[in-house]
This record gives C-alpha cells, structure tokens and sequence, in this order.
C-alpha cells in the first residue's frame, strides 16, 4: 500500500517544529563523527561518566528474571528504602504511599504537568526539557530571567515579584539544584526565603534534586525542609548512581498532595503501566546506601570538585565568565568579554559560537539558547564529563584524602576534558 498521499495534518500543533532534544542530538552527532574518526571531545551530554555501583550491578543481575508487571506506583521494597533515603538524607520522613516510581524523572514531569492544571514557572537558564514538555501539553511557560550576579540563580525577590501578578494562580515552580545547567546551588537561606513565597502563594514546588548527592561537599539540602506541604521530591538513578540507560526516576509528595501523586497514577496506568522490574530490584540496593556506596559517592565528588574547579579557574583567567561549580558537573559560560572579537567572525549568538566551536575544534558545548537564554547572549553549558570514569574511580578507590585528587590525577584519569579547555582558550584568544 502506497501511503505516500496520506495528510500529515493530524500532527499535534504542539509538537509541529519541535526539535529532539539538543542534548540527545549533540551526543548523536559527536559519536557519529567519531566513528568518522574526528577528534571531538564531548562535553555536549550530561552523563554521568562513572559506573554503576558493583553491588547494584549484582542485584540487577540477581534479578534479571523478574518478568512480572509491578505496581504502577512502584515495587512496595522500593517505595520503601526511597521513604527511608529521605528521612536519612534529608531529615524528612515520608510513608512508603508517599514515593511514586517511573521510567526516568523525565516521565514523571511530564505527567505531573499533563495532570496538574496551571503554569510552568522555570528560571532562565533551565535544563532544556522543561520547556518543551510544558509545550506539547499545551501549558503556559513563564521565565524568570536570573542574573549571573546571582550564580545565574532564582531568587525569592523575583519569584514574589511575578506571582503578585496574579495572587494565587495555579503554578507549578521547579527548582532544579545543584543546577544543570550552571554547576551551582542554593544556601539554606535562599531555600527559606523561596519556601516563604511558596507558601503564601500555595505553589507547587517540583525539587528536581536528580543531582542532590553530587553536591561536591555533599551537603545538599532539600527546599521540602522548610516548605514539606507544597514540595515534590524528584530523583532517581542516573546521575548519583551513573545509570542514566536504567531509566528509573522517583517523585516523592508530601501527604496533602496525595490527590495529585494518585492523579498521576492512573495516568501512568494507561501510559507506561509498569516500571522495568529488574531495574526496580537493583534500585533497592542503590538507595538502601551503605559504606560501598558511600565511598563510590565521596570519590565522585571529589573528582568533579576538583576537575571543575580546575577548568572553571582556567577558563576564568581567559576571559570566559563562569560560577565556580558547587555541584553536579557543569559550567555555564559566558563569552560576553568577547563579543567585539567574536562579531568580526560573524558570531554574533550562542548557536553559531557553539557551531562554529565544533567545527572548528571538535569541542561539543551547547548553545545557552536551548537553556532559555537569548539567542543574542553568548552562553554556553560545558558538561565536564568526556574521561574514562571507570579507570578514574578504580584510582580514587584507593585512596583515601580527597588532597590526592591533584593535577597530576586529573592529567592521567581527564585529558579528554583539560585538551578541550585548552582548546576553547586557544579559540577564543586566536
């Protein structure tokens, strides 16, 4: 049957000249080349570049054959060991019932603004599939712009500012920290001051903390603290725990938004129905921590503070703004010192520098543009993750001070990573 004739004009407006995903098509386009044999250094993807934990890895294995639909909202173990993560983590105690688990964070965001009726109130710059999700569903979009004066960070001052426009609007705000794409986190006061506005406005609060445990000093701090009744916890597995492909994500609510956690079930329900069930089983593991995991986390940090520091400082003394990173494994570039030098090479906004970067050096960032930044600013996010992170945590695993990360580790264990900073300086200054 010939379909060549078949009407295309069925296709939801909503996703009519949407593009995929930039971080998923730099990562296509940077392996394609490689295969091509081009030099690239990928710092385009925000994957964890350490392994998954060996006593995870075994517990997925132990369960390779679990076959059988789970629950829609999670396996009960499961449910459990995340309701007992929080309370050891964060010092907040929620009921197994309060925990729903997905195929990814991702999966559960956009189910949330499917079921729940209001805007998306985000920061500029956000991680790039907030806004698209809140699109394809047909829901308003509301940027704050933030300021690199504050880390490029939300504050209370401006979330007050736009909710006074229309006093008890239904919103959902998501706070995504340590933030990708900037590398930086919010003080305890800063937290207390948005959860006061929250809560006088009855917000929701989606707490995307998928980088919580990356907090380099590992001391990150949870806004449900100090707003519990109006706050979604958002984690998972994929960057903690480096299995990003496992595809498993988890919301956690606070009793009184039992309706919205039921809600978003039944819609699961008849979408992905279950999550994977081995991959559920060897979840149990991770978030249960102990001394293994806990070492496995420590060197992590130690690692990304110290390689992010280092670049962060590299880049600074060539003339590219840049927050020293507090967490996760970002960097969010600003080339404004440039912007008279660059303009002469006809560059005169963050897709045509992050363009002409590639073809240039085979160093893959992406374009500020996509974090909801002005086209005309010329930002950019680097992702410091391109180095062999299984060679890498086999040394830190035997050692034991975090001084021993030194220049000398990160030129044996992240050379991908420093040649690409070298070669952006040179760029630039050229």
């Amino acid at each position: 049957m010939n379909n060549s004739n078949l009407p295309d004009v069925n296709l939801n407006l909503n996703v009519r000249g949407l593009p995929q995903s930039a971080t998923l098509v730099i990562n296509e386009k940077s392996d394609e080349l490689r295969r091509q044999g081009r030099m690239v250094c990928k710092l385009g993807l925000g994957q964890s570049p350490f392994p998954v934990p060996n006593s995870v890895v075994e517990e997925l294995k132990i369960n390779a054959h679990q076959k059988n639909y789970l629950p829609v909202k999670g396996l009960r173990k499961l449910q459990d060991v995340v309701a007992e993560y929080h309370c050891r983590k964060d010092g907040i105690c929620y009921s197994p019932d309060d925990v729903l688990v997905g195929p990814g964070s991702k999966e559960l965001m956009f189910l949330l603004q499917y079921v729940y009726y209001g805007d998306l109130v985000i920061q500029t710059p956000s991680w790039v599939s907030y806004s698209p999700q809140a699109q394809i569903i047909g829901r308003q979009v509301r940027w704050l712009c933030t300021s690199k004066n504050n880390n490029w960070l939300l504050t209370s001052e401006e979330l007050e500012a736009h909710c006074k426009i229309d006093y008890l609007k239904p919103r959902i705000v998501i706070l995504n920290y340590p933030s990708n794409p900037v590398g930086v986190t919010y003080t305890e006061d800063q937290l207390k001051k948005i959860a006061e506005v929250a809560r006088r406005h009855k917000l929701i609060i989606l707490s995307d903390e998928i980088y919580g445990e990356l907090h380099h000093k590992g001391k990150h701090i949870s806004i449900a603290k100090y707003y519990n009744e109006g706050t979604i916890i958002s984690s998972g597995l994929s960057k903690w725990c480096g299995a990003g492909g496992w595809r498993l994500g988890t919301f956690t609510f606070p009793e009184s938004l039992r309706w919205l956690l039921d809600a978003i079930a039944v819609m699961a329900s008849e979408t992905f129905t279950s999550t994977s069930a081995p991959i559920q089983y060897a979840a149990v593991r991770a978030f249960q921590g102990g001394d293994d995991i806990e070492n496995y986390l420590w060197r992590s940090r130690w690692i990304l503070d110290k390689l992010g520091n280092k670049i962060a400082e590299q880049l600074q003394e060539a003339g590219i703004d840049t927050p020293k990173p507090e967490g996760a494994f970002y960097l969010f570039l600003d080339f404004c010192n440039f912007k008279k030098k660059l303009k002469k090479k006809n560059i005169v906004d963050s897709t045509t520098l992050c363009s002409r970067l590639f073809e240039e050096t085979g160093v893959a960032i992406l374009p500020g543009k996509v974090f909801g930044m002005k086209l005309e600013e010329l930002t950019a996010r680097l992702a410091y993750v391109d180095f062999d992170g299984v060679a890498a945590m086999e040394a830190a695993l035997k050692i034991n001070s975090k001084n021993k990360i030194d220049d000398a580790f990160l030129q044996n264990y992240c050379p991908n990573v420093l040649t690409a900073i070298s070669l952006i300086r040179n760029w630039v200054n050229n």
